[in-house]
Formats: C-alpha cells, structure tokens, sequence
C-alpha cells in the first residue's frame, strides 16, 4: 500500500511539470552555473546574477553533482552567461531533479510513520501527500522535500534512541539549509538531557550532575564537528563571504508577501495607524519603499518602532526558553521522552515562524511536517494538526498566483483535509449518536464553534480574492488588498494557535500519560480532552 501511494503521488508532481514556475527556478540554474564553472573559492563571491549562492556549502555541492547531470540534459543549461534560460531540456531536469531527490522524504516519511502502532497508514498519507510541499517544490519549484526528508530521519533516529545517527543527520541538514537552525535548540536540550546525562533524581525533574556522562558528550561533538569540518572546511579562508551570503539581514523584516505571523499584525496595524494619522493630519514618517510594493527590501515602518534583526533574535530566543526548560523537566520519563521532543521541536519552528527576521511563508511547512507525526499520538495534538493544517496550508495559496491554476490549488487543498478531517478525529472518538451528531452540525470534527467558524472564514477570503475584488473594480487602486487579507487573516489563526500549541505544552502532565509499550514504538491510548 505505502508503493502504491508514492506511485500515485509521485505520478501527480509529473503532470505538474509544465505549469507555472517561480523566479526559484532561475536561481537553481544560476546555482548549477556558479558551481560547474567556477573554482570553489569563488562560490559565494560570484554576483553574475542577482540570485548569488546563499546556501550552505553541502547544497552547494549538490548543485555541483547535479550540474554534470544537467549538462548531460542541456549543455547550455550550466552556462553562467545564460541568465534566464528555460529551455524544454532545463525544465524537465530541474522537475525531475525535485521528483527523484523527493524519494528521501518518502522513506523518511516510512520511517516515522512506521513508528506507530495506530495510524500509520494515515501520517505516511499526510506526509507523502502535503499539499504544501507540492505546491511549492513541484509547482513553484524548491527543493525542500528531500529537506524535510533528512528531517524525519532524524526524528525517527531520536525516537529510536539512536542518538548519534540523530544528531548526524540533522548536522548534515543544518548544513544543507540553515533555516533549520530555528530548531536546533530543541536538539541541544534533548541530546543533553535524554543522551548526556545518564540518569534521574527521584523526583523526575532534578538532574544529578554525576550522571553526566562526559563520553556520550564528546561522541556527539565529534559527530558534529566533523559533518561541518567536512562541509565549511574547504570554505575556511572565506568564512565571513559564506556567512555574510548565509544571513543577509537587509533584506528586511518581512516578505513582498507577509508571512502570517506576529509582524504581519505589526505591520497591518502600523498600515492602520499611518492612515488614520494621514486622515487626522498627524506628522507621520513616509517613505518610498513599500512592504507591499513587490520588493525585498528594508523598509521603516510609519508610526509604530521599526524593529531590526536584534529584536526579532532576542524575541525568538525568549519566546523558546519556556518550552525548552519544559522539555528538560519533562525527559525525566525515558519512555515518553522522545514525544516530548518532537512536541517542543514543532514549538521553536512555530517560535521562530511567528517572531523571525525574514520569514517566508513556506517556512510554514516546519510546523506541520512534524505536526502531521503528532496527529496520530494525542487527541490534543490532533485537533492542533487539523486546525493549523487548513490555516497553513491555505496561507500557501498566494505563492502559486496565475489566476488558471487555482482549480488545481483547490483540489489539492480540499482533498488533503478533506482525508485529515475524515480520518484524524476517527482515532480518537466513538461514534457519536444522532443527538450529539445535531449538536455538532456545521461544526468540524473536534473543533470548537469559534474554531470553526473561523475556518468556514477561509471560504469568504477565498471568494473575495479570487472573484469580488475584480468584480469590485478594486484590482487597479488597490492590488495588494487580497494578499494583505490572506496575510492578515491567515497571520490571526498561526497566532491563535502558537498559543494553545504553548498552553498544551507547558500544562502538560506526565501523570496521564500511558506508558508506552516497547522503547521503539510508541504505543498511545485515545483519549479525549
């Protein structure tokens, strides 16, 4: 059965091949040029193109494996004059490269699901078919699938208390694309707590520290140290380049598109206020760059504090601390531990989602990929899972834009929850009878009414986007209304739901846990809360 779906699913990215694609296709093939042309030490140096080399060096020397294959495809492919080349030739390699590296997410997509003793079938669906990273990866063209496929390995390898391989994976994944240093803080505290220190108080929660053992410690340095050794080695004397090419902080504090966030209302209520100061002739700062003019770029906001990298570092890091220290208390049960972990992993990329300079809204796909595994551990978890992945995966929406593939955006989203809502609430609920199933009408499965209603509200963003505001001639004095809306609806669902991710989290009691049936497969009563 598990065949037959990646069949399904990979034939489905294969009719994707010839509908739109973004700008991220010319910076991969700009990539493929930088690295099959010219010598290592000028990688991150080269400015040919606008889209430079800003990477981690071991995607860069996947660009440079795959520029010998695309060179077989289309010699004129790996010319680093060719800016913009898209001949038939370059799209079918660069499709196909997406499709081929997307089998390291399906196995890692077994291995997790495989984990389970209920549900499995289900989790390995959501994840091998996320509308998500089919829109982006096949459609708007990325190469996150195999990313988050190094990711799950990972996950598996942690639960599977194979620390070391764990550790590796995701040292090789940080060295792959350093947006997944966001989590890294859950690693440290969990391979510290769960793999350093040896054993318990008591108690559960004190931590003696002549259990520390000072060989687990060096095992896990080592490892680490030489994945990046290996990677940023041959880049030593050019270290600052490859970093100043890594963090780019003037790039500004959000998207053309705003991620939905916390700084998508910061910025929507600056938008606000500079109006209503402008209407009342109040002094207010103007300025010619505009957060929804298209550009990347800084931009200083009107009449609420302008916030610079500092701020949403400090900001991210605070908001963490909480569930980090949470994470520390609650490994005192070696059984249930490795849950813990993967809850307070899908917290800081939720952290960092909601408070991070730069963020994109694919960035969304963090949270749910993990939280797509928790949906089938926890009644709570579930309802998190169903709720987010129809607010984050409509949020996606806005990147594929041509007007003639929203049918298909639809379908994929409407089918992906349709099996969430269908199938996630069955692991955890009896069937209802007839009088419970009247009170619930017009409610979604293990939602409340607010919750609800809520996500009935898509619907109204939806229509309005994509019929009334052409229909209301708004399309030329106000273009960029339906994706500050999407943005600004969007950004009051993530937000609502970071809250009840972080109450759930640090409320958390060990005491109503089950035990788990074995020390590899977690094995979970349903239960209701």
């Amino acid at each position: 059965m598990l065949i037959e779906i990646a069949i399904i699913v990979t034939a489905a990215k294969f009719s994707f091949m010839p509908l739109y694609r973004s700008t991220d296709f010319e910076v991969h093939r700009n990539w493929l040029a930088i690295t099959h042309n010219l010598t290592m030490d000028k990688w991150y140096y080269d400015t040919t193109s606008e889209w430079t080399l800003d990477y981690p060096p071991f995607f860069a020397w996947l660009e440079y494996g795959l520029s010998y294959v695309a060179k077989a495809f289309d010699p004129e492919i790996v010319k680093l004059e060719n800016l913009n080349y898209d001949s038939d030739m370059t799209i079918l390699f660069h499709r196909l490269s997406v499709i081929v590296l997307d089998f390291v997410y399906i196995y890692g997509a077994k291995r997790c699901s495989s984990l389970l003793m209920s549900g499995n079938l289900l989790v390995y669906i959501l994840l091998v078919a996320n509308p998500g990273l089919l829109m982006v990866d096949h459609i708007h063209f990325q190469y996150n699938g195999f990313l988050f496929g190094i990711l799950l390995l990972s996950i598996s390898n942690m639960i599977t208390t194979n620390f070391i391989m764990a550790a590796f994976w995701f040292a090789v994944l940080l060295n792959l694309k350093h947006i997944f240093l966001y989590i890294a803080p859950a690693y440290v505290v969990y391979l510290l707590r769960a793999y350093c220190f040896t054993v318990s108080s008591n108690d559960g929660v004190h931590t003696p520290w002549y259990s520390f053992s000072i060989m687990n410690l060096i095992k896990l340095a080592l490892t680490v140290i030489a994945v990046f050794s290996v990677s940023f080695g041959p880049f030593i004397d050019h270290l600052p380049q490859v970093l100043l090419r890594l963090f780019p902080f003037k790039r500004g504090l959000c998207h053309a598109y705003w991620a939905p966030n916390f700084w998508a209302l910061y910025n929507f209520a600056d938008k606000v206020l500079q109006r209503l100061c402008l209407k009342f002739n109040i002094p207010v700062l103007t300025s010619e760059a505009s957060m929804t003019g298209g550009l990347v770029q800084e931009y200083e906001h009107a009449v609420l504090p302008s916030i610079t990298p500092t701020v949403t570092f400090v900001l991210t890091a605070v908001s963490m601390i909480p569930a980090l220290i949470k994470l520390w208390h609650l490994c005192a049960d070696r059984q249930y531990r490795c849950l813990s972990f993967v809850r307070c992993l899908t917290l800081c990329a939720t952290c960092a989602f909601m408070f991070g300079w730069h963020v994109h809204e694919k960035a969304i796909l963090m949270i749910l990929i993990p939280l797509s595994f928790l949906s089938a551990l926890g009644d709570v978890d579930a309802k998190l899972f169903l709720y987010l992945s129809t607010v984050g995966h409509y949020s996606l929406f806005p990147l594929i834009y041509p007007k003639n593939l929203l049918s298909i955006k639809l379908f994929m989203f409407l089918t992906h929850i349709a099996i969430a809502f269908c199938f996630v609430p069955s692991l955890y609920e009896a069937p209802k009878s007839k009088w419970s199933r009247k009170r619930r009408f017009m409610l979604l499965p293990r939602l409340r009414r607010f919750q609800s209603l809520y996500l009935y509200g898509l619907m109204i963003v939806c229509i309005y986007e994509n019929a009334l505001h052409s229909l209301w001639g708004l399309d030329k004095s106000l273009p960029f209304l339906p994706l500050m809306i999407t943005s600004v609806y969007c950004a009051v669902g993530v937000c609502y739901f970071w809250m009840c991710l972080y109450y759930y989290f640090l409320t958390f009691n060990l005491s109503r846990v089950p035990t788990l049936t074995t020390s590899r497969t977690p094995r979970y009563e349903k239960k209701t809360t």
